[in-house]
């Protein structure tokens, strides 16, 4: 594990993998929790670390593809993702495999 996390794209393969289960978590867990069960406490809580994951996936992003000298096109692709459920399992298996 400590050796993914040596190169940036191991950095961005493991905050993907994060990003991805926080954002599942988020829309899966904490929404219907805050409007089913009247509970705002876990939107709270996973909405901010998801959101640092976010910001953090983005900037690793955009790092990696200055390192790697990516193209425009799959760097967009690998940010345009990330909004997306399951977008950045999509992204760690078909773009940032090395």
């Amino acid at each position: 594990m400590l050796a993914l996390l040596r190169t940036t794209l191991g950095r961005l393969r493991a905050v993907g993998f994060l990003e991805g289960i926080s954002f599942l978590v988020l829309l899966g867990i904490a929404m219907p929790l805050k409007y089913l069960a009247g509970e705002p406490a876990a939107v709270r809580i996973v909405g901010m670390a998801h959101g640092v994951l976010f910001v953090l996936y983005l900037l690793l992003v955009l790092q990696a593809s200055l390192e790697h000298s990516w193209s425009w096109r799959k760097a967009l692709l690998a940010l345009v993702v990330s909004v997306v459920p399951f977008g950045t399992f999509w992204a760690d298996k078909k773009l940032f495999r090395a």
